[in-house]
């Protein structure tokens, strides 16, 4: 018998251990789509968000990146101001 039928996907996701990366990758896709979705808007290159970030573009491809959750708070900091955004993180139940 399959012990996941009647459960949701995140119960079978934690049971893999697999729920915490599922959540990461989720939330920098959409942290990445934000980003680059309001770069267009604001008619910015990534050369030059790069730039106004005083970091390289390979940073700021790594960033956008929505497959690696590998990045730090200074760097969506760095990033919300220089799209004239806030950043806001908060833990839920």
């Amino acid at each position: 018998m399959n012990e996941h039928i009647g459960s949701n996907f995140d119960e079978f996701l934690a049971d893999e251990a697999m729920l915490d990366e599922a959540t990461a990758v989720a939330v920098k896709r959409v942290i990445a789509w934000q980003i680059e979705h309001e770069m267009a808007t604001q008619k910015i290159t990534k050369t030059i968000m790069a730039k106004k970030m005083h970091t390289s573009r390979a940073a700021l491809n790594r960033l956008l990146d929505e497959t690696d959750t590998s990045l730090t708070l200074t760097t969506l900091a760095s990033a919300a101001s220089v799209l004239g955004k806030t950043l806001k993180i908060e833990l839920t139940t």
